[in-house]
């Protein structure tokens, strides 16, 4: 019996085919293949592999086909062309593209160490590697050299586990270096979470300047207290007093010394001899200076807290009506824009009134007046999370408006049920007493006030019930008096104003629009289009970007909308939603401390 495979055939001799005893087998065949009974598929798995790279590992050893010497060094190593342009392209490269080397016996290659090429050809003969904190920054090198990718990720694995706050600063370096993208970015996070341990070690005195302020100037900075950023930056500078010494202003200007404890600013801070003797620092200073007194008046980049201290500023809303004659609601909400979360903190006391007037003095917030004529002052105490009565008014209102000028609290014109008021009064919270001052030059109810560059603005407003006021007018502490400044470009009532970098900005009156007003040029001019048109709406500064909160329409129903405007860019976004509707309601913006996230 003769079987062809190949051709599918089977043949049987005649005599066993003519023959009955012999059962005549017929195949039924695909003559395009072989049947599932022709094919036993046999895989020895990697096994095979690597027996064949153990085989040849042993043909290195005993220089066995080698054809191909590598020299690093001065050290030979004998190796198989094959194995090699099998493992890498480059060596693929040098040898099969015609090049001198793919000739020669013996081939040097520079810049690797000998070392380091051992562990390489361990890798390639074996498919494993010994990496070692002595030898992953070569055996990287090596690897990234000859382009095998998944040992020069082993590698960068493996640093990435060896994070520690003395090698995280050097280690960055090295990943920039060589592009190594998510290491980089472990070690610049490490680093910021790591800040305080990292600023003991020898890395950190090592760290260029401009290295040095990218971790400072960050607000992701995890600390305790601002003390710990102060005290790196010192010991940086002093590691090399001579060459440092002129990088002091820049350094200090990322570091927030308003938020020093008052006495660690006094006796560390202006008690240090390189701060004492370099006046270019002494605004810095006085900033910080400033900022002890006045609290939240005074706002920069500075004033921010660092999350990782527990504080951030927050914008809390005090009260306000959900539609046109409904009740005041009594809540104090607060809202932090990092986050989107609100929370709410202790309720106005036996408060059913409407229109009265806030403003924040340093990290408290004061409520006064309200409908009908009343003369009732209560502050929010932030620490405490509590409203205590303080001095009344000498003259009841509502429809007017609270600004905080030097530290001292301004109540301003308003309505009296049967008349404008252009009347001021001013409060002092050392003495808690109300004092009248120089009355405006136009009684008005519902305008908006703002502090800028030590005066007080009064813009626009409300003459009486019929017309609407365009004026600006600007009160003097220093001389008690009253000045018109430039008008607004609109005669609105019913505005707000924030003052951020030493200008003013007003929204408001169902303008859709958002106007900008700068005290020393005595300049107006129109910056951003809102989405609609809003009066009695909130407005805040909080984290250097001005937010608007609530609001009525023009069809009198409150809005739950925020908006926020960041003067650095000329954006504005619709950010979130208020917890209900609301207008008539006060925005201040303060700090507050919340455990969740503080970080020792």
């Amino acid at each position: 019996m003769v079987l062809i495979l190949g051709r599918r055939l089977i043949r049987e001799d005649s005599a066993a085919r003519d023959s009955p005893a012999v059962k005549r087998k017929v195949f039924e065949v695909d003559p395009k293949g072989l049947t599932s009974h022709d094919v036993f598929d046999f895989n020895s798995g990697s096994t095979h592999a690597e027996g064949i790279l153990q085989a040849f590992n042993e043909f290195r050893d005993s220089r066995l086909f080698t054809d191909v010497i590598i020299s690093v060094q001065g050290r030979q190593f004998p190796c198989h062309r094959a194995v090699l342009s099998a493992c890498s392209s480059y060596f693929r490269a040098m040898f099969c593209n015609d090049h001198r080397e793919s000739r020669e016996m013996l081939v040097e290659i520079n810049g690797i160490l000998a070392e380091a090429m051992d562990s390489f050809l361990q890798y390639v003969y074996t498919g494993k590697a010994k990496i070692t904190t002595e030898n992953v920054q070569f055996l990287f090198e090596t690897s990234s050299l000859f382009q095998i990718a998944v040992l020069r990720d082993a590698c960068a694995k493996f640093l990435e586990d060896q994070l520690d706050p003395c090698n995280c600063l050097g280690m960055q370096r090295f990943a920039d270096a060589h592009s190594l993208k998510h290491l980089a970015s472990r070690c610049r996070v490490y680093a910021m979470q790591n800040f305080f341990d990292v600023a003991q070690h020898e890395e950190f005195l090592e760290l260029k300047r401009e290295e040095l302020e990218e971790h400072i100037a960050s607000d992701e900075l995890v600390i305790s207290k601002e003390e710990m950023v102060f005290e790196a930056v010192m010991r940086w500078v002093y590691h090399d007093t001579e060459v440092r010494r002129p990088m002091l202003k820049e350094l200090l200007h990322h570091v927030r010394l308003p938020l020093l404890h008052p006495n660690y600013f006094v006796q560390t801070v202006e008690g240090d001899h390189l701060i004492q003797n370099a006046p270019e620092c002494y605004q810095l200073l006085h900033e910080a200076r400033r900022y002890h007194v006045l609290g939240n008046e005074m706002m920069s980049p500075r004033t921010r807290p660092r999350r990782s201290t527990g504080f951030s500023e927050v914008i809390v809303v005090v009260g306000g009506c959900e539609r046109v004659g409904g009740f005041n609601l009594p809540y104090t909400e607060c809202y932090d824009p990092v986050t989107g979360e609100w929370k709410s903190l202790a309720k106005l006391p036996e408060f059913t009134k409407s229109e009265y007037a806030v403003c924040a003095l340093r990290n408290d917030i004061l409520v006064s007046g309200g409908r009908i004529n009343s003369r009732d002052v209560w502050m929010y105490n932030s620490q405490l999370n509590l409203w205590i009565r303080v001095a009344s008014l000498n003259k009841g209102r509502w429809r007017h408006k609270m600004a905080v000028l030097l530290g001292k609290v301004y109540a301003v014109g308003g309505y009296d049920g049967q008349s404008r008021l252009s009347s001021v009064e001013c409060y002092d919270s050392f003495s808690n007493r109300w004092t009248e001052v120089a009355p405006m030059k136009e009684a008005v109810s519902s305008p908006a006030v703002a502090s800028c560059a030590g005066k007080l603005f009064v813009i626009g407003g409300g003459p009486d019930d019929n017309t609407c006021s365009d004026k600006v007018q600007c009160y003097d502490p220093e001389a008690n008096a009253w000045l018109l400044r430039a008008n607004i470009p609109i005669a609105k009532r019913c505005i707000t104003a924030v003052s951020l970098n030493n200008l003013i900005y007003v929204a408001g009156g169902l303008t859709k629009s958002i106007f900008c007003y700068d005290p020393v040029e005595d300049y107006w001019m129109h910056v951003v289009h809102t989405f609609s048109k809003q009066e009695s709406c909130g407005m805040s500064v909080c984290n250097g970007k001005i937010f608007i909160l609530g609001g009525r329409g023009e069809n009198g129903e409150a809005s739950d909308t925020i908006l926020c405007y960041d003067p650095s860019t000329g954006i504005i976004t619709g950010v979130a939603a208020m917890p209900r509707p609301i207008s008539y309601h006060g925005c201040v913006t303060i700090h507050r401390y919340n455990e969740k996230f503080h970080r020792s």
